[in-house]
């Protein structure tokens, strides 16, 4: 029995020495030390051994198994050590190299005018609000003044009462209803309309809507306040002009131009000749409007505009395509 389990010892450790990868070592341990290993067998023939030597081949057993588990864990430590410095020479980082400059992102051309639109009523004294894509039919129309057979109706209902919402102007209704007055606002947000995709319109976009409610507002105030803006917007030499026109929530109603900041209003291609260049609707807060908001129109006025977020960043980069704004096209992104 001792000559056979020498035996085993030594054809073991000579498998191990001679190893050369991790995972051949984890077959010698089964191949010896498992349950079906040289060793558990001759356990199993203790029932052979008179029982007087049996604790002595036992402990030879002991003995055996003690031998090929070091044996093993050396082995095994070895291995891991060669793999350490082989990951360690692998990941080495050269300090004395350059650094890589960072790939970094940067605002769309939409944020950018939307920060410079912000910034510009901000500095007036007006504040900005939000409020839900998913608007009800009244706030969106009925509270400003829209009637039912109106074409701006024909757009994208959820339900019978509900809308995705075509106009911030929504946002003006839930303001006054909080009753604290005077108000100065503007309400950035998408709106969604059921329109066809060409270079200037899109089913989803982004207005601003302004609005002033205080008393002894007048139209004046509204001139003086976007001519200001399209200052600051454009340039101090940029002029504007209103033409009269129709909203059903505002009256007198208007749309404003603005010189064009290309040829000074010359005419050129960008303006098509004519100089100018329409940049939002405008108008005084119609009276009933304020009565449905149980605001007295004999002792406050009010007036709105509704800016195109889309038509400021066009118009401010030159950008002739309202579709590049959607594109995501980084060679496109990347000029601003």
């Amino acid at each position: 029995m001792k000559e056979r389990l020498a035996g085993i010892v030594e054809e073991a450790l000579l498998k191990i020495e001679k190893s050369e990868k991790l995972d051949a070592l984890n077959d010698i341990r089964v191949s010896y030390l498992g349950k079906k290993g040289e060793l558990t067998s001759v356990l199993k023939s203790m029932k052979d051994v008179l029982p007087e030597d049996r604790p002595k081949v036992g402990q030879m057993v002991n003995d055996a198994r003690s031998a090929i588990e070091k044996k093993l864990e050396e082995k095994k430590s070895a291995f891991e050590k060669i793999i350490l410095e082989q990951k360690l020479k692998s990941e080495t980082i050269d300090v004395t190299l350059p650094g890589k400059k960072p790939h970094m992102g940067h605002r769309h051309p939409n944020s950018i005018a939307l920060s410079d639109v912000e910034r510009i009523f901000v500095g007036m004294g007006y504040e900005v609000v939000e409020g839900p894509e998913i608007e009800y039919d009244y706030y969106n129309f009925e509270a400003l003044n829209i009637p039912d057979n109106h074409p701006a109706k024909d757009t994208f209902y959820i339900n019978d009462n509900i809308v995705l919402r075509t106009q911030t102007s929504s946002v003006q209704v839930h303001v006054m209803e909080q009753k604290k007055l005077p108000i100065r606002m503007i309400a950035p947000g998408r709106v969604f309309r059921a329109d066809e995709v060409d270079a200037t319109h899109s089913p989803s976009f982004n207005q601003i809507e302004g609005l002033v409610i205080d008393k002894n507002i007048t139209f004046a105030d509204l001139k003086g306040t976007l001519a200001e803006f399209a200052k600051r917007m454009f340039g101090e030499t940029t002029k504007v002009r209103f033409r009269p026109h129709h909203f059903p929530f505002t009256e007198p109603s208007a749309e404003m131009d603005v010189s064009c900041f290309k040829c000074g209003g010359s005419g050129c291609r960008f303006c098509k000749g004519e100089g100018w260049i329409e940049i939002l609707g405008c108008g005084m807060v119609h009276p009933h409007v304020l009565e449905m908001r149980d605001i007295d129109p004999q002792e406050y006025q009010g007036f709105a505009f509704g800016i195109g977020l889309e038509r400021i960043a066009l118009l401010k980069y030159e950008i002739d395509d309202m579709r590049l704004l959607y594109e995501n096209d980084i060679r496109f992104l990347e000029q601003f």
